[in-house]
């Protein structure tokens, strides 16, 4: 059974900034490392679906190496889906070339299906088994003893907290447990690559933390997963992030590096004790913008936080002023994702497309 040592995932996860890359439009995929291409656990050079003429998902192109987590982030519509369906082999590009575990997904083999976990956005389990039958069968497709599906079914089913509802039937189950149930069948085997379509919608705040504290052990423990959200504070979960819009992958990277692409450098909120403008300090060879809030309040945008908030703070008492507070500000994903899109839309985003090495 696929295992890597801590120490493998870790280092594998350092390097996700440098070899999870994406150039949407342009239908070319990089990887920095070399051999990084033939070792990664996805592929995705170009790929195009079309729908009755319409575009399902457009030219993506992204590299994703083994032990990482890479959310893929978006609106409903916006192509999130037919990516993970053209990844596990249920659609064939139109355009483009995937590879997945080093092979085309429509022409798996069994072995390498049986490598892959999968979670869909809809339910297709069996409404009249119980929960742990519906995990069982799913167990023994994947050719586990029934021992070992036994020991492995309880433990999935106790990590979704749904244990006590084990004989219930799947149709008795809430629209949440469904989805909770859906997910034990995706891990019963375990797999050396996940793919979860919106695996947290309709899941409670608190299970949602204890199940991204699954994937994370899962990860570390040399496991590469692909995941679905419509919920963008998710970003903050994953290794990578892929911005998705309107079948289009509008940025990759890791959520500083987006945060750092959306904003145009690091934020330094600064406040002052008297009436204060900040203006004249874009001038600031630190400083790449400045943005006044108040009259007592500015945003300076930097290259570095750590080593321009004390040249501010200088700047501010050479002009006459007093900081009471200069703290780094992290914009929200939200605004993050806002802006890429706003970006986008204005045709002002084609640049925006490209991981950078850390």
């Amino acid at each position: 059974m696929f295992l890597r040592s801590r120490r493998r995932a870790a280092r594998a996860r350092a390097e996700a900034a440098s070899t999870v890359q994406g150039a949407a439009g342009a239908g070319e995929s990089r990887d920095l490392r070399p051999g990084g291409i033939a070792e990664a656990a996805v592929v995705m050079e170009g790929a195009t679906k079309l729908y009755d003429g319409s575009v399902g998902v457009r030219e993506i192109s992204l590299v994703v190496p083994p032990a990482t987590i890479l959310g893929i982030i978006g609106p409903s519509g916006a192509g999130k889906t037919t990516t993970i369906r053209l990844l596990t082999g249920a659609l064939e590009p139109d355009a483009g070339r995937i590879r997945v575990l080093g092979q085309a997904p429509t022409r798996f083999r069994r072995g390498t299906r049986e490598r892959i976990g999968y979670m869909p956005q809809s339910f297709t389990l069996y409404p009249d088994l119980t929960a742990s039958e519906n995990v069982d069968f799913v167990a023994s497709l994947f050719g586990m003893l029934f021992f070992e599906r036994r020991r492995r079914g309880a433990e999935v089913l106790r990590l979704v907290e749904l244990y006590d509802a084990r004989k219930r039937r799947a149709a008795d189950l809430s629209g949440g447990m469904q989805r909770r149930l859906e997910l034990a069948c995706a891990l019963v085997h375990d797999p050396t690559l996940l793919f979860l379509d919106e695996p947290t919608a309709g899941i409670d705040p608190l299970l949602r933390g204890r199940v991204w504290e699954e994937l994370h052990r899962l990860r570390d423990n040399g496991r590469t997963l692909l995941i679905t959200t419509q919920y963008v504070t998710e970003a903050e979960e994953c290794d990578a992030v892929a911005l998705i819009a309107d079948g289009r992958l509008l940025a990759i990277g890791t959520p500083d590096e987006l945060r750092r692409m959306a904003i145009g450098g690091d934020v330094i909120e600064v406040e002052t004790t008297g009436t204060f403008d900040g203006s004249p300090l874009a001038s600031n060879d630190a400083v790449r913008q400045i943005r006044q809030t108040g009259p007592r309040s500015f945003l300076a945008i930097v290259d570095d936080a750590g080593t321009a908030t004390p040249i501010i703070v200088d700047a501010v008492a050479d002009a006459g002023g007093e900081v009471g507070v200069a703290r780094e500000a992290r914009p929200t994903f939200d605004e993050v994702f806002a802006e890429l899109v706003e970006r986008d839309r204005d045709g002002a985003g084609s640049a925006v497309n490209e991981a950078r090495p850390a």
